[in-house]
C-alpha cells in the first residue's frame, strides 16, 4: 500500500487532467482513480480549480459563517490524537451553564450568525434531557443548530431532533475499522457508523469528515473514506490535518500533510458538489491564509467561535490554534472581510444544503 504524502510523479498531464473534467462533469470516479488524484501533488492546482468551478456551480459565492460555541471540553473518551481524551491530566477542564450556552447563542445571532455549533466533549453531564432544553431555547431564537456531542443512542439523537436540532457533525476519521478501534481506544467502528446511520434516518443534516495523517493511514483509506461518504450521502464533510499534541500518545507523530488536505478537500467538492465543506481552522493553523486557500479549493462554511474568554485556550485539541486570544466580535468581522476580499460573501440563509438534480 501507498504511504500518504507527496508523489514525484513527473508525467502529470493527460491522465489526471482527463480524470479531473471527468469528475467534475459526472461527480464520480473509481476508488483507483481517487488514489491516483490523491497521490499526485502536481495535479494539485488544476484539481482545486475544478473544485472551485464546481462550488460556484451548486453552492454559490456565498461562505456560511457557523458560530461555534465549546460549551464543555470534558469528555469520557480516551481518543490518542486528541487533547480532550479522558487521560489527559494536564487540559484544565471546564463546563459552561445552560444559560451560559444560551447567552453565547443570543450573542451570535447579534453577531449575525443564522447557525450555531454546540460543540463539546463527550460529557456525561449533559443528559439528553438537559441538551434538549438548551436547543429549545435556541431554536426558539430563529437560529439553526448543529450538535457535536459525540456518540448517543438513537432515542438521545431522536429527542434532541423533535427539540429542534438541524444538523450534527460527528467525524469518523478514518473508515479503516482497523485503524479507527486501534486510535479510539474502547470505542466501535460499528458503532460509529450507527450513529451516521441513525442520525440520518432521523431527518439530520449528517457531517463526518476525516482526519489526514493518522500514524498508518494510507491513500488508499483516504479513497475509501470518500466513498463511504458519497454512500451515506453526507451533507457535511470536514477534513483537518493531524496536528500533534503533546499531551496525547501521538505528541511525536508527523503532522497531517497540509497539500494532501487540500486535495481531500477538492475531491469531496467534486464527489459531492452540493456537501456542505467547511475551511476548517486547523489549515490556517498549519499554513497562513490557510482558510482561504481552502475556500478557493471548494470549501464553502467557515465555524468561527463565539466561545468567550479563557474557555477558547481550554478546548486544546491541538497546540497552536489560531485566534484564541480574538473575541467573538474580532472574529466575525475578521472572516467577513477576509471573504469579501476573495469576492465571495458571507451568505445570509441557515445554509441547508441545496438539493439539485444532476448526473
Amino acid at each position: 500500500m501507498s504511504k500518504v504524502g507527496h508523489s514525484n510523479s513527473q508525467d502529470f498531464p493527460i491522465e489526471e487532467s482527463a480524470l479531473i473534467q471527468q469528475a467534475a462533469e459526472t461527480h464520480h470516479l473509481t476508488f483507483s482513480e481517487i488514489t491516483k488524484l490523491l497521490a499526485d501533488d502536481a495535479c494539485e492546482e488544476l484539481l482545486c480549480a475544478a473544485a472551485d468551478a464546481v462550488r460556484k456551480q451548486f453552492v454559490g459565492d456565498g461562505v456560511h459563517l457557523r458560530g461555534l460555541i465549546e460549551f464543555s471540553n470534558i469528555c469520557r473518551q480516551d481518543c490518542m490524537y486528541c487533547g480532550l481524551r479522558r487521560d489527559n491530566g494536564k487540559i484544565e477542564r471546564y463546563r459552561l451553564t445552560a444559560d451560559d450556552i444560551v447567552t453565547l447563542a443570543e450573542k451570535a445571532k447579534g453577531y449575525g450568525y443564522r447557525t450555531v455549533v454546540l460543540q463539546s466533549g463527550e460529557d456525561a453531564h449533559f443528559t439528553a434531557e438537559r441538551l434538549a432544553e438548551i436547543v429549545r431555547r435556541i431554536h426558539a431564537l430563529d437560529l439553526a443548530i448543529t450538535l457535536s456531542v459525540g456518540e448517543r443512542p438513537r432515542e438521545d439523537y431522536a429527542l434532541w431532533r423533535a427539540a429542534g436540532a438541524d444538523r450534527y457533525l460527528l467525524r469518523i476519521e478514518t473508515t479503516n475499522a482497523e485503524l479507527y478501534e486501534r486510535l479510539d481506544p474502547g470505542m466501535s467502528y460499528e458503532n460509529r457508523v450507527r450513529c451516521l446511520r441513525d442520525l440520518k434516518d432521523l431527518g439530520y443534516e449528517v457531517g463526518t469528515g476525516s482526519l489526514i495523517g493518522l500514524p498508518g493511514q494510507t491513500v488508499e483509506m483516504l479513497a475509501r473514506d470518500i466513498l463511504f461518504y458519497q454512500e451515506i450521502d453526507a451533507d457535511m464533510i470536514g477534513i483537518g490535518p493531524l496536528i500533534p499534541n503533546g499531551d496525547t500518545p501521538l505528541g511525536k507523530a508527523a503532522p497531517g500533510d497540509w497539500h494532501l488536505t487540500r486535495r481531500m478537500v477538492a475531491l469531496l467538492r467534486l464527489l459531492l458538489p452540493e456537501a456542505n465543506i467547511p475551511a476548517t481552522t486547523a489549515m490556517e493553523t498549519m499554513m497562513p491564509r490557510g482558510r482561504e486557500l481552502v475556500l478557493a479549493s471548494g470549501a464553502n462554511v467557515v465555524m468561527p467561535n463565539v466561545t468567550e474568554g479563557d474557555y477558547r485556550r481550554k478546548y486544546a485539541l491541538y497546540p497552536g490554534k489560531i485566534c484564541v486570544a480574538d473575541t467573538p466580535a474580532d472574529c466575525r468581522a475578521c472572516m467577513g472581510g477576509r471573504i469579501a476580499a476573495m469576492g465571495r460573501h458571507v451568505a445570509t440563509d441557515k445554509g441547508f444544503r441545496k438539493h439539485m438534480k444532476h448526473s
